[in-house]
């Protein structure tokens, strides 16, 4: 078996570009025979990123060439249905992994005034460009109309579609994907620290992209109310919004965001919006921290719904962050039992498995 990754990477790296290179390790790890194709948002302007939209993306051309699977992750701008096609007319079969809403959702994240967004589903892409949801008529056309014209062709060219969770695959079957087509991989962590040290923690912190979805400035009020000191790491177009009270490090390296989990007391995932996994709360999960989040889409599939608080709600997530920095012992018990749960849940065989078992599903 031969299997060719395809990927259109965000102008800004984050979690689905983490989840590609995961992907191809597992493959490694697994012997399995695969290349990675990548184009990168950050290095094609504006005009080409428009008119790959509209002409249905650049395709693969050769690339795909005796290639028996094609798995395509983010396909837009540059790629689009086009690289579909090209993948079928080499003879592979073809598998597009949902991260997110992009198929429907010109942003991705579903999300509109402060509140999970599904107005458009089923090739309607309208709402998003009355809306301006990107801010951007020059760009909220061409992904309307490139998103509405390639629904049906995306539909006919995708063999399997897989999505890291169980509201992932109800939610998007109700938009509009096949739901006898989803298949619910989840991401996985290639390893996770050997003991917690969440006990001798001494602050709370908080991973990910500063964005109105991510909750952020909700975490920032619960550590002020709870009196605890709060660490930001990442970076992104609220940061000037922010409310004072937590100390914003700006994005880090993954070496850099290792050590502060290190010495978490911790980790919080405030989210306002339908996260469709969760993967820093599961990285969280991994290096021995407690993680509180917020009850909406696939977290409380992540880390519990024991640990989920409602989304929002400061003096909520205050609560449980003021229970837990009061009891060491409790933070300690919690960091063990989500290394217990990462490792038996969110392992690599167990993804590995999955995944080939889709693979061999759809060659016999």
């Amino acid at each position: 078996m031969r299997v060719l990754i395809v990927h259109n990477a965000y102008r800004v790296h984050g979690g689905e570009e983490r989840a590609v290179e995961l992907h191809g390790a597992a493959l490694a790890a697994a012997g399995i025979e695969h290349a990675v194709l990548e184009r990168d948002s950050s290095e094609a302007g504006s005009a080409r990123a428009a008119g790959a939209l509209l002409r249905g993306g650049e395709g693969l051309g050769a690339e795909a060439a005796g290639a028996d699977v094609v798995h395509m992750h983010n396909m837009h701008p540059l790629f689009g249905p086009r690289a579909l096609a090209d993948a079928r007319a080499a003879g592979a079969k073809v598998v597009l992994t949902l991260h997110n809403f992009r198929l429907f959702c010109a942003i991705g994240v579903a999300f509109r005034d402060g509140e999970p967004c599904f107005r458009c589903h089923h090739g309607n892409t309208a709402p998003g460009l009355i809306l301006n949801c990107r801010d951007s008529l020059a760009e909220a056309g061409p992904y309307a109309v490139a998103l509405a014209r390639g629904y049906g062709r995306v539909l006919e060219l995708v063999d399997a579609f897989v999505v890291p969770s169980a509201y992932a695959a109800g939610q998007l079957g109700r938009l509009g994907v096949p739901p006898e087509r989803l298949h619910v991989i989840p991401h996985y962590v290639p390893e996770t620290v050997e003991r917690s040290s969440a006990a001798e923690g001494a602050y709370a912190l908080v991973a990910g992209r500063l964005a109105a979805e991510k909750g952020v400035a909700t975490a920032i009020d619960a550590a002020r109310i709870a009196r605890v000191p709060l660490k930001v790491a990442g970076d992104g177009p609220l940061r000037a919004e922010l409310p004072p009270g937590a100390e914003l490090l700006g994005r880090v390296s993954a070496g850099e965001l290792a050590e502060l989990r290190a010495g978490a007391a911790l980790a919080l995932a405030p989210s306002w919006s339908d996260e469709t996994f969760g993967l820093a709360a599961l990285e969280a999960m991994a290096a021995g921290l407690p993680v509180v989040a917020s009850r909406t889409g696939a977290l409380p599939e992540t880390v519990g719904e024991e640990n989920c608080v409602p989304r929002k709600d400061p003096e909520a997530l205050a609560g449980a962050i003021a229970a837990l920095w009061k009891d060491p012992a409790r933070r300690g018990r919690m960091g063990a039992s989500g290394i217990a749960r990462a490792r038996e849940e969110f392992g690599p065989e167990r993804f590995t498995t999955r995944l080939l078992g889709l693979y061999r599903k759809l060659d016999e």
